[in-house]
């Protein structure tokens, strides 16, 4: 039987394990896959995942001074990580977080409770870091991930980065911001275009690993041959318009690779002013 193994890019690991030597009385991490799955059932599922096409780019942006974003392109897990507080702490916050999401999915078959489980476990080790280091008090990390079974995408979500799907020409915005300024907008008090330039669109009102627990907006989507994932930091949706998109991911003949580049470059050049993460995911036949 083929084995899965989960990929976790290497830059978030070496920020994690820098951070992580300078602490006394801490276990030095190696940068080396999970085992592989322990029950028949996750084996199972792993083995019978229809194609996936995938990629992930981040930048650091034209102002930021670090990159505090993490991607997460370990298919059938896909997400963002976008993290929050000081000059380290966002860095080591989205590192954690996927990372220990990551670990908490591997053994298991995919479930809207599992994920539960899994954000629930991410929250706890950012917390528990930043209560144990006062450089690292009050970090945090948006988290938007899609966990792909057979026949469900099932999708967990804290913050404002944001998933969005493409079906049969129709993008769509799975996830809702947990910002103020879309909490505003969802009471009809300012319209969605008065958010776009709103001096407060950049606070969020949920974070993993700010308190003690957290609530994660838990979705599930059927899958369909020929979908579009896009999951994404506020750093491409902040600064390209949603019918960019659409049309960058409906071109047809364009693979994720490039269409994640064309998205990335379009952030920039409209401004970067942040971090800037995308992943691309093709889905079954649309892969072929």
């Amino acid at each position: 039987m083929k084995k899965r193994r989960f990929r976790f890019s290497k830059a978030p690991l070496e920020r994690l394990l820098a951070h992580d030597k300078e602490l006394p009385g801490t276990t030095e991490r190696t940068d080396q896959a999970p085992p592989p799955p322990e029950n028949d059932a996750a084996a199972e599922a792993a083995e019978n995942q229809p194609v996936l096409a995938s990629a992930a780019l981040t930048d650091i942006g034209l102002v930021r001074a670090n990159n505090q974003d993490t991607p997460l392109n370990a298919s059938p897990v896909f997400g963002v990580c976008d993290g929050m507080g000081g000059h380290r702490g966002g860095e080591i916050a989205s590192a954690l977080a996927a990372e220990v999401l990551l670990a908490a999915l591997q053994p298991q078959s995919p479930s809207s409770a599992a994920l539960s489980e899994a954000v629930t476990a991410a929250n706890r080790a950012v917390f528990d870091k930043a209560q144990a280091d006062e450089e690292l008090s009050g970090m945090g990390t948006t988290l938007t991930v899609v966990w792909m079974s057979p026949e469900e995408a099932y999708i967990a979500h804290v913050g404002d980065s944001r998933c969005y799907l493409l079906r049969g020409g129709e993008l769509r915005q799975l996830t809702d911001d947990h910002s103020i300024v879309m909490e505003m907008v969802r009471a009809g008090i300012i319209t969605p275009e008065q958010a776009e330039g709103h001096p407060m669109r950049n606070i969020i009102t949920r974070a993993v690993g700010t308190d003690e627990t957290v609530e994660a907006d838990l979705l599930s989507e059927r899958r369909a041959p020929d979908d579009v994932w896009l999951i994404c930091s506020d750093g491409l949706h902040g600064m390209v318009s949603e019918d960019f998109i659409r049309e960058t991911l409906s071109a047809e003949g364009r693979s994720p690779e490039k269409a994640a580049r064309i998205l990335l470059d379009a952030a920039l050049a409209a401004g970067g002013r942040d971090n800037v993460s995308v992943v691309v995911v093709y889905d079954g036949e649309g892969c072929a």
